[in-house]
């Protein structure tokens, strides 16, 4: 099922798709506990460039960690609405996730750019950290 979320060519998506099976992986109880720590749902849009042209491939995940506790590709799914939409390059989601930046950081230079609970955003980095402690 993970692997469904792939896409080619973006590093973020071996990350994303990791994610995926790590909230598979959950019992009952901890993906409860994962939804009542977090209560939101990300739309996670990772771009990246295309050849020599100005042209940008895009990449979009939700990680809905409100009612579903789950990761699916594309924008969130008719009757589910993004709290947060955050915006980055695919580099940044690797640096992101593997720990050697953080949220904060990237969203000051520049990195990250969010649209709608920026609060909800900060949690990110403890979701991807406690997912990759599970790993």
């Amino acid at each position: 099922m993970a692997d469904d979320l792939k896409v080619a060519g973006f590093k973020s998506s071996e990350l994303i798709s990791s994610l995926g099976a790590v909230f598979e992986s959950f019992s009952p109880t901890e993906k409860t506990s994962q939804i009542k720590k977090t209560n939101g749902v990300f739309e996670i849009v990772v771009k990246k460039p295309q050849g020599p042209s100005p042209a940008v491939q895009e990449a979009i995940w939700t990680i809905d960690l409100k009612k579903a506790g789950k990761v699916t590709k594309g924008k969130a799914p008719t009757g589910t609405k993004a709290d947060v939409t955050i915006t980055m390059d695919d580099e940044t989601f690797v640096d992101l996730a593997s720990g050697k930046l953080n949220g904060q950081k990237a969203f000051m230079s520049g990195k990250l750019k969010t649209k709608g609970n920026i609060m909800l955003a900060t949690k990110l980095d403890g979701v991807l950290k406690g997912a990759k402690a599970k790993l």
